[in-house]
């Protein structure tokens, strides 16, 4: 043993130093300065990319996600960067690291359609927490608008999970997106009723609800005469958070007050005529 070590003289450790840990110290002393510096750089650009966002309008759940995103993509350019210092063959590596991607994405294709789904509905915000809308053929309020899915809770008060894709790719209906919306109504009287009467009565009541706009001006007209009933259309401007309870109580007191003027309401019936035939003798 002593013999062995003997044979390595200080020429040859200074040699070794020289040729293997002094290069090899210098490149990690390198590639950890890369990472460390590397780490700052992003920060800082994550810090600019918050503040910038912070002026806009961007819903807070997409910032977050596209900082996300970003850190990762910025951190792995960073960590690719400390390897090459290293004499690692980064070129294999990302080509490995694009194969994964590529195999992943295909295996995910309907998440991925959600997750492009989810970002426009977050940057174009066709809705937002909190509106009525029908879409995907569910009707409800908007409780969250995910990356994948969205969140909504029925009129029964039950909680659905609709997939982004599904939304994004249908007509979207959102019925709190103004600020006021025109309810329709018709109301059918019988061909013996009093014409005008009825047509005053119900601008009158119309005029006498304080939630019903004044401008635009309601519509209150004979729209149609059907088989069994002459047909008025009326048609209030309210407010959106008025428009199921105007609807309700309108129908309501139309037929209230029609019984009381003695203005009759058709249904539909059909008469039936026997003829009595005699058998010639």
């Amino acid at each position: 043993m002593e013999e062995n070590l003997s044979m390595f003289t200080a020429s040859d450790i200074e040699g070794y130093i020289n040729t293997y840990a002094i290069p090899w110290g210098i490149n990690i002393a390198m590639a950890v300065a890369i990472y460390v510096v590397g780490r700052i750089v992003v920060g800082l650009l994550l810090s600019v990319f918050r503040r910038v966002m912070a002026k806009s309008k961007y819903d807070q759940m997409l910032v977050d996600f596209l900082e996300s995103i970003i850190s990762a993509i910025l951190m792995l350019f960073v960590i690719v960067a400390s390897l090459d210092q290293l004499g690692v063959d980064t070129t294999s590596l990302v080509a490995i690291l694009g194969a994964a991607g590529l195999a992943i994405g295909l295996s995910l294709q309907d998440s991925l359609k959600n997750f492009a789904a989810g970002v426009m509905l977050l940057v174009f915000k066709p809705f937002k927490a909190g509106d009525f809308v029908d879409a995907a053929g569910t009707a409800g309020s908007v409780n969250k608008i995910g990356i994948f899915t969205t969140t909504m809770t029925t009129p029964d008060n039950k909680e659905i999970i609709v997939p982004n894709g599904a939304i994004y790719s249908n007509t979207i209906t959102n019925f709190s997106a103004k600020e006021t919306r025109r309810v329709d109504m018709v109301v059918g009287i019988g061909y013996d009723a009093d014409l005008k009467k009825a047509k005053a009565i119900l601008q009158e009541m119309v005029a006498a609800d304080e939630r019903i706009l004044q401008e635009p001006a309601p519509t209150v007209a004979v729209s149609e005469l059907a088989d069994s009933s002459v047909n008025f259309v009326v048609r209030p401007w309210v407010k959106s958070s008025d428009f199921w309870g105007v609807k309700f109580d309108f129908t309501e007191a139309v037929k209230l007050r029609f019984d009381k003027e003695g203005i009759s309401i058709p249904f539909p019936q059909m008469d039936v005529h026997l003829h009595k035939t005699t058998e010639a003798e």
